[in-house]
């Protein structure tokens, strides 16, 4: 029962006014504070591969991810989550840390879109960027082999790289640690979307060094 009504509030809170209605009520921030300690429950109990996709509980945490993802992705979200709930964000930065490469990766796919929605803000690209080991964590998760887990976090890099105040704060670290060749070889990849992402970073940290 849980899993169905959390996967049909997932699919609603695609809609702004149901975004809206979801933190207008008072019991938004135990919502948000509930959700991210039974998502790391769940990666907790993870014992090697993922439990079986279409099991109760995997929809369950997935939903719940995927309702973090659309509430990120409006306006008035975003400042909620920054301002009021940035313990959730923490627990998603420590869990993709947790997570072996290949593990998990529908629920690391929703948590990265989860950061990327969340970066559109300032403050929430300022405080993501400024997590301790993050950059660290950026490349260590573009060593998964899963190819849409890798476009979310270059979507995810190119939001720190195309923000000058932010990425000014980290450019040294970033330059150092950047796993070129990674990327390069993303750029020919025969998945278009990442191929396509890969690209743009390039090009993008290519008008980084041209303006440096």
């Amino acid at each position: 029962m849980g899993a169905a009504a959390c996967t049909l509030l997932w699919g609603v809170s695609s809609s702004e006014e149901v975004v809206k209605a979801i933190l207008g009520g008072d019991k938004a921030l135990k919502f948000f504070n509930i959700t991210g300690q039974t998502m790391e429950s769940f990666v907790k109990s993870l014992d090697g591969d993922v439990k079986e996709l279409d099991s109760d509980e995997n929809q369950f945490v997935f939903a719940l991810a995927g309702i973090v993802t659309n509430v990120a992705a409006i306006a008035c979200g975003r400042e909620f989550l920054v301002n009021s709930s940035r313990v959730l964000l923490d627990t998603i930065l420590q869990l993709l840390g947790d997570l072996k490469p290949g593990q998990c990766t529908k629920l690391k796919v929703l948590m990265l879109m989860s950061l990327y929605n969340v970066s559109i803000n300032l403050k929430g690209l300022k405080y993501i960027s400024e997590s301790p080991g993050f950059i660290p964590l950026l490349w260590w998760l573009l060593s998964d082999p899963d190819a849409e887990v890798c476009l979310h976090v270059l979507r995810l890099v190119q939001s720190v790289v195309l923000e000058p105040e932010v990425f000014s704060k980290s450019a040294s670290e970033f330059r150092s640690s950047l796993p070129l060749q990674r990327i390069l070889a993303m750029s020919k990849s025969r998945n278009p979307h990442l191929q396509t992402a890969a690209q743009e970073l390039l090009e993008d940290l290519r008008a980084l060094e041209c303006d440096a």
